[in-house]
């Protein structure tokens, strides 16, 4: 028994972290406050209370190892020794909630909250309980109690406060944040919460009232100035409107709010050349902030939108713009998404992207769409000097090693081909993007596959199938490879046979296919595929021709082989002094 004890005692942190309950507590607690340990309860006896521990520890002990039907029913046998264990009743509710549903848990948590009223983690589960289910009444009563027994809580008098919105009971709502006044001082988001409600209530003098409350108490905030400027000019009052925004301007001319504001009260009065003006200065003023300018522009491209879309005038504001010293390259940013939206030249959105690269070099986005850009010119010299500068700023960046790679493949240059991506994959982490990792490896494979490195490419490929198991290419060149060599022909099957199903159409993953069942010698079938090939071939590829002219030959059909090699001849090939020969004997002959 001294084991066994010492075994519980030993539990007890376990307890505690994984119930996250005070437990019945009563004797061993103050004021129900979290975190009390198991204790005797009046009205069972001593010898039942220790009972009660050992087996409640246990089922503790089993959760925690992950035994839990053998934890259930420990709890279930503890409460037929101590029926108002509110700890029993807590943890139980995990369990009955999986069983049997919402409403069996609410018993659970109503029982344990009704146990030990005082405690604040079977109040809050419960009340979290009744949201889940829409009960959104008796969610409040449960923080209610919460908030009463956590007076400093805040995040439970927020939530409250959203309970009251929920059944719009705004003046309980407007209760909570008084609360909350009280607990924080008054702030700024409190005061907008309190008009929002007032608002709704359609108190609009008290929504009113707020504001000039918090302008009163912060006369050096020409914030709150602006923002009763606002409201007034939202509610009509524009001349009121102006009178605030014209005394914050002539204690502070530059600042930026009131003159924002300024612009909207210029246009809700009818002066539309006076906003633009206004709007136009502070656009390609330096003194205006990175973020207000770019509010500002996006609602002249949004206002242009509305009213037909002429983008001349706002390609020449943002011109003017840019003319000018940039703290960041966000503006040339936008601009550059403009004409994206607009469809204009590549070459002009091009150049955008160059200013904002010259602003901010280390910029991953508009590198990439700029490398983009050239390599639809077949640039592939400019697509190696811009992934080699993206590289110098984003050295972990592991698509300009895919650009940069894929560009000195298209230059025939294998060797740095090789090189970037073996630094690529040097990138490789928990991160990366499976896709992206797989073409690596499967480019690795083709260079080393060319270089007459087998193993080392079929190992590149093995590893390119890791990381993404239906790679296409992969599989297909990995298969016609293997079969070139004549081994692992049944590999090879498997993996070209894959292709064929994803894309049934692809002339090249039916030849391999074809090619393949040829040398396993099955060349029924393997003509079968080789005719598909043949017919969705658009492209006339010789090596698809003359496969289907070998095929044809070992199944008998001389005069059809003999047509296509002649034809795989025309086209011309590497191979034409094979051909030759096999036109020559009218038979297929194996190449050396």
């Amino acid at each position: 028994m001294k084991r066994l004890i010492s075994h519980v005692l030993a539990c007890l942190s376990a307890v505690l972290m994984v119930s996250a309950c005070g437990g019945s507590g009563r004797e061993a607690t103050s004021g129900g406050a979290e975190g009390g340990a198991v204790a005797f309860v009046p009205g069972i006896s001593r010898n039942d209370s220790l009972r009660f521990k050992m087996f409640y520890y246990e089922a503790v002990r089993q959760q925690v190892n992950g035994n839990f039907d053998a934890a259930y029913d420990l709890l279930r046998h503890c409460l037929r020794i101590n029926p108002n264990a509110a700890e029993a009743y807590f943890m139980l509710s995990s369990y009955d909630g999986v069983l049997k549903g919402d409403t069996a848990v609410l018993e659970d948590l109503q029982k344990a909250a009704e146990l030990d009223p005082a405690n604040n983690a079977y109040l809050e589960r419960l009340g979290t309980a009744y949201i889940r289910i829409g009960d959104m009444g008796e969610a409040i009563k449960a923080y209610e109690k919460l908030a009463h027994n956590s007076p400093e809580r805040s995040d439970v008098l927020d939530i409250l406060a959203q309970l009251y919105g929920k059944q719009k009971d705004y003046d309980s709502m407007l209760g909570v944040l008084e609360r909350m006044e009280t607990l924080e001082g008054e702030n700024e988001d409190l005061t907008l919460a309190k008009m929002r409600i007032y608002s709704l209530q359609g108190k609009k003098e008290e929504e009113f009232n707020e504001l000039k409350t918090m302008s009163a108490k912060h006369p050096n905030d020409m914030g709150y100035r602006v923002m009763m400027g606002n409201w007034l000019l939202q509610n009509g009052k524009l001349e009121e409107a102006y009178r605030q925004y014209e005394e914050v301007l002539r204690a502070d001319p530059e600042n930026v709010m009131a003159r924002m504001s300024m612009i909207d009260y210029y246009k809700a009065s009818g002066q539309v050349q006076r906003a633009d003006s206004l709007q136009e200065e502070m656009l390609v003023n330096a003194k205006t902030p990175v973020d207000g300018k770019m509010a500002l522009m996006r609602q002249v491209v949004a206002d242009n939108e509305k009213q037909g879309g002429d983008s001349t005038e706002v390609i020449s504001l943002f011109k003017k713009i840019l003319a000018q010293p940039q703290e960041t390259s966000d503006m040339a940013e936008l601009y550059a998404a403009y004409m994206t939206l607009k469809q204009m030249p590549q070459d002009s959105i091009s150049r955008v992207l160059e200013t904002v690269l010259a602003i901010s070099p280390d910029n991953v986005g508009a590198r990439l769409q700029l490398i983009q850009s050239v390599w639809t010119k077949q640039d592939f010299d400019g697509v190696v000097e811009l992934s080699r500068q993206g590289l110098d700023y984003n050295p972990d960046e592991m698509a300009f090693y895919y650009f940069l790679g894929l560009a000195y493949v298209q230059k025939d240059d294998d060797d740095n081909a090789l090189e970037t991506f073996r630094k690529g994959v040097g990138q490789i982490d928990d991160q990366s993007n499976p896709e992206l990792v797989s073409d690596f490896y499967a480019i690795i494979g083709d260079i080393l596959h060319e270089k007459g490195l087998d193993k080392e490419a079929y190992a590149a490929y093995d590893s390119c199938l890791q990381w993404k198991d239906d790679n296409l290419g992969c599989l297909n060149n990995y298969a016609y490879y293997l079969s070139e060599k004549n081994t692992q022909l049944e590999k090879a099957a498997q993996m070209s046979y894959r292709t064929v199903q994803a894309e049934p159409d692809n002339s090249t993953f039916l030849d391999t296919y074809a090619w393949i069942l040829f040398k396993q010698g099955k060349y029924a079938e393997a003509a079968q595929y080789i005719d598909m090939a043949v017919k969705n071939d658009t492209t006339e590829s010789a090596v698809i021709i003359e496969h289907a002219g070998d095929i044809h030959a070992l199944n008998g059909d001389i005069d059809g082989a003999l047509e296509y090699w002649q034809k795989a001849l025309e086209i011309g090939t590497e191979n034409d002094k094979a051909l030759r020969r096999k036109i020559k004997l009218k038979k297929y002959v194996e190449d050396k």
